[in-house]
């Protein structure tokens, strides 16, 4: 039997006694990012095989791999007023913004019970103040849209929008640049460069240096070469303190690498590229740092509450047509 639980952060439930403390990032919060990060690895990999199954409608593209990127940034996102954008690889931004499980994995199988009622599908998400789109860089303009609104309604509300090294080919990505720095917008650019768009190498879709094509519109810029959640979790804190300060943009690359396929079976890497990636792998990193009866009970816990979602949502109704 693993710890007695309590509900965490974004619902998410940790051991018992695990606390985030204001700004520091201690021991125990680093035990909610792993519980998160944990969760949301287990539920990625329980998607494809349930894809094997025939069980999942359409096709989904899983986070693996870069989990502590969605929890770093994520943690210091107000669900209430923040709002969130992702793209076709969204399910990992999702859960650490809504944790909604069920909602997601009843998506993703066509069940009456989903996000968008089964029509949507693993990359059209909408959920109160989160956002995906399968169309690439088709969300960056919207969330530039949105941070001008609420820049207009005082809200005070940052508009984060994950991209990645293949929207850099996109050319509405500048547009919304350009905007959001002329215009002083609250939006958050989070680059996740995962080195491959599909199946492409970065070296061969893009020419210079990601970061300064953030630079060269004068909005502030950082870069991190980590899959560190503390580190990512530290960076993205003073990227977002620094947006609530100035109303204005800021534009953070996360060098980063997924494990799994661009979608399913489609990958052509080195398998020994990927082997190697797998020794910074984030959940071995923050893993190391926790007692293993703790990381036993987190991992314990995960495990129910994944076998309990999929069997809800195995026992979920069907979408049918014409609620559509």
């Amino acid at each position: 039997m693993g710890a007695p639980c309590v509900l965490g952060l974004l619902g998410f439930r940790r051991p018992e006694g695990t606390v985030v403390t204001g700004e520091t990032t201690s021991m125990t919060a680093l035990a909610t990012f792993y519980e998160r990060m944990f969760f949301i690895r287990r539920f990625e990999e329980t998607l494809l095989d349930l894809f094997s199954l025939g069980k999942l409608v359409g096709t989904t593209h899983t986070y693996i791999g870069q989990e502590a990127n969605a929890v770093g940034v994520i943690e210091h996102l107000d669900p209430d007023r923040d709002v969130a954008f992702s793209n076709h690889r969204c399910h990992g931004h999702y859960l650490a913004f809504t944790d909604d499980a069920f909602g997601l994995l009843c998506e993703v199988m066509g069940k009456a019970p989903g996000v968008c009622g089964g029509k949507g599908g693993s990359q059209h998400l909408c959920k109160g103040n989160f956002y995906s789109n399968g169309v690439l860089g088709s969300i960056v303009p919207v969330a530039t849209g949105i941070a001008l609104a609420e820049k207009k309604k005082g809200t005070g509300a940052v508009s984060t929008v994950f991209l990645g090294d293949g929207t850099m080919g996109e050319g509405v990505t500048y547009e919304s640049l350009n905007m959001a720095s002329l215009w002083k917008l609250p939006v958050f650019f989070v680059v996740e460069n995962n080195h491959y768009a599909q199946s492409t190498p970065v070296g061969l879709e893009l020419a210079g240096s990601i970061p300064a094509r953030g630079a060269a519109f004068g909005i502030e810029t950082a870069e991190l070469d980590t899959t560190d959640v503390e580190e990512i979790h530290e960076a993205a804190g003073r990227a977002v303190a620094r947006i609530r300060e100035t109303g204005e943009p800021f534009f953070l690359v996360l060098n980063t690498y997924r494990f799994s396929p661009h979608s399913k079976s489609d990958d052509q890497r080195d398998p020994a590229e990927i082997e190697e990636r797998r020794k910074r792998d984030p959940l071995l990193v923050a893993g190391a740092r926790l007692a293993d009866d703790e990381r036993r009970a987190i991992e314990e816990a995960g495990e129910r509450r994944l076998a309990e979602t999929v069997e809800a949502a195995e026992a979920a109704p069907a979408s049918a047509p014409e609620a559509a």
